[in-house]
């Protein structure tokens, strides 16, 4: 992205101006460390030892070239006063005592020094720790309750860029940046008090030079706060490029776009480098600035020094004292400079990560919603309802509900009452949709591509609301259900189904992980299915791979139909579920099907007759509108739409000569 321009040609891409690429906020944001250290509230105790150990080696530091001035200065340099009136024997005698004191104590300091940095380190890297892992969690949990929205907006590689690098930053800056940013800065601190006790009149010296360092950092620190986030951001562009290109091999390879993706791939990595590049320039000439300055601080110093020692102001042991200090408050100005721009990268991390923490869901349960009562509930299952709720909604579950029927589960009336939909709300999608179904009905949803079909599925599956109209499963209004409670009540299958990586048992017990192992058995047996799961290499403990790549889509499929039917769900979703089945499965399984359909209302988008002539009703949709209704027999009586679709159907599930 240009500097000035919000869009940017990156092979045949062009990348608009994301949501995400904001005006840049201070170098500094005292309020996100501040936010930060809420996630330590585990280990507040560790956390104030550590401020303590902190401030402590702060000022041990310059305490350590303080004592190393004082016996160059005393018993080196004053050769041990009183000492010369013993004689030779004795003042070689108190000398090497007095030597000998200093340089125990410095030992001392020394030791203490070193034993308060390892309890530093340790307890830094467990505070770091507790705070990415807080983050981490917590950006989980937020992502997690997003409405289904939000995923089509943002893209997986920015989530996991937030996940990965921008945490892992949080972490350095957290670790190391902190807490050596606040030693240096003690020790500049302590250094000066000192320097003050020691010389005034040197100390205005070294005062004045402060304006000089000043001016340099407020010259390059919106240069690096500027390129560090720019890097941030190419980079999270990279890692968004990756996640695609991955998960998208098959098109990639399918359609001869290696090199294609690849140079596009490059471009982005470019990018990246030309950020990163002109941040180590802008690093590299700050940094030696500070050096040198530090260095034309100190030939100054000597030469004013030098100048009060020559005229009796000053004692020699004193100006090395001073220099020693100096050194001690000049030391830690490069290393504070090389921590500010790693101080940087971990703010651009924070707040991306905290961005991405604090985006409000385009919607929400209402607060007033309470659950969809389940007829079939048991005691134990409303006590689980109820404690994931607070106040009166635990109240509002049914105090004396059914016994639990697992054979045949009471369906659900769902209504549609002049339903418009639209992603977009200036964009409809749907206009005007009326329909009911009965408990225990099946729906078929039918129209081309773009219809609205799947849009009727997410508004029954509470995954976006009405924007204008009505939806009504029981009786009640969806607004007034909490979603947890509803898709509790349901089961879908889809035609891209997802399985999680594990075994093909662990995926038919995801909505009910109390499911036995025979219960899962069982469902594949009454899906007439069973012998198809226990052909595979390890039966049900076959590792089904990432996204379910150890098995065929057919496979897939008979594990997700497996999974609906062990969650005995009251609504049943099949979007295109038997197209990956060939067609000899299909047949075993559409006998199946009435078992899983029986007493359940369910929706089905398909395009093939055998899961359409049976519906109870079949919806005809056309650019968002219901333009048909009625059962199969009564739409091809009609001559319309549907029995010109219906023609079309019967000519692609034919044979071919």
């Amino acid at each position: 992205m240009t500097p000035e321009g919000k869009i940017k040609d990156v092979g045949l891409v062009r990348r608009v101006r994301e949501d995400e690429d904001e005006e840049l906020q201070k170098p500094l944001e005292w309020g996100l460390i501040r936010r930060l250290f809420t996630y330590t509230a585990p280990i507040k105790g560790k956390v104030v030892a550590l401020v303590l150990m902190t401030l402590v080696r702060a000022a041990q530091l310059p305490a350590l070239g303080w004592l190393m001035a004082l016996i160059i200065q005393g018993p080196i340099a004053g050769h041990a006063a009183g000492a010369a009136a013993a004689g030779p024997g004795g003042f070689f005698h108190v000398a090497s005592w007095s030597i000998m004191t200093g340089v125990v104590v410095y030992g001392l300091l020394a030791l203490s020094t070193d034993l308060l940095f390892h309890f530093r380190q340790r307890y830094a890297l467990e505070i770091g720790e507790t705070v990415v892992n807080g983050l981490r969690a917590e950006l989980f949990a937020r992502t997690m309750r997003q409405p289904m929205s939000f995923f089509h907006r943002v893209k997986i590689g920015r989530i996991i860029g937030r996940v990965t690098s921008d945490i892992e930053a949080v972490r350095t800056g957290i670790q190391d940046v902190l807490f050596v940013s606040v030693i240096q800065f003690g020790s500049v601190i302590f250094s000066a008090v000192v320097m003050l006790w020691c010389d005034w009149v040197l100390f205005l010296v070294v005062l004045a030079m402060a304006p000089v360092l000043w001016a340099l950092n407020r010259h390059f620190r919106m240069r690096l706060s500027h390129y560090t986030r720019a890097s941030q951001e190419s980079f999270s562009r990279v890692t968004a490029t990756l996640a695609e290109s991955v998960n998208g091999i098959r098109v990639t390879q399918g359609f001869v776009r290696q090199e294609t993706n690849a140079g596009l791939f490059r471009s982005l990595l470019a990018d990246h480098a030309k950020y990163n590049i002109a941040l180590a320039r802008t690093s590299a000439i700050l940094t030696p600035l500070l050096e040198l300055n530090s260095q034309f601080f100190v030939a100054t110093l000597l030469m004013f020094g030098g100048w009060r020692v020559f005229n009796g102001d000053m004692t020699m042991g004193g100006l090395i004292t001073f220099f020693l200090l100096a050194n001690q408050f000049f030391a830690p100005i490069s290393i504070i400079g090389n921590q500010y721009n790693q101080a940087l990268v971990a703010m651009a991390g924070a707040e991306r990560v905290f961005r991405l923490i604090d985006v409000k869901p385009e919607w929400e349960d209402d607060p007033a919603a309470t659950p969809l009562r389940d007829p079939r509930a048991t005691g134990s299952q409303v006590t689980s309802d109820k404690d994931q709720l607070t106040g009166g909604e635990a109240d509002a579950l049914d105090p004396c509900p059914l016994p639990l029927v697992t054979s045949h589960a009471p369906g659900m009336r769902i209504e549609f009452r002049s339903v418009t939909f639209g992603y977009d709300p200036a964009k409809p999608v749907l206009h005007d949709v009326s329909f009911t179904a009965g408990p225990g009905q099946t729906v078929a949803l039918v129209g081309h591509t773009g219809s609205g079909k799947s849009s009727i599925i997410n508004l029954v599956s509470k995954f976006y609301l009405p924007t204008r109209g009505e939806v009504l499963l029981d009786g009640r209004e969806i607004r007034t259900i909490t979603s947890h409670s509803l898709h509790r009540q349901m089961g879908m299958v889809q035609q891209q189904n997802l399985l999680f990586t594990g075994t093909v048992l662990e995926n038919i017990r995801l909505a009910k992980p109390e499911a036995t192992e025979e219960e899962a058995r069982e469902a594949a047996r009454r899906l007439d299915c069973l012998d198809l799961l226990e052909a595979l290499p390890q039966g049900f403990a076959t590792e089904v791979g990432e996204r379910g790549a150890g098995l065929s889509l057919g496979q897939r499929q008979l594990v997700c139909f497996t999974r609906a039917l062990v969650a005995d769900p009251r609504i049943v979703i099949l979007d295109e579920a038997t197209s990956s089945i060939d067609a000899i499965t299909e047949a075993r399984l559409q006998k199946a099907l009435v078992e899983l359909l029986r007493g359940r209302t369910s929706f089905v988008v398909a395009h093939r007759l055998s899961t359409i002539r049976h519906a109870d009703l079949v919806l005809v949709l056309d650019q968002g509108r219901v333009i048909e209704r009625g059962t199969h027999a009564e739409l091809l009586a009609q001559a319309g739409h549907y029995a010109a679709l219906y023609r079309q159907f019967v000519q692609m599930d034919s044979p071919g000569p």
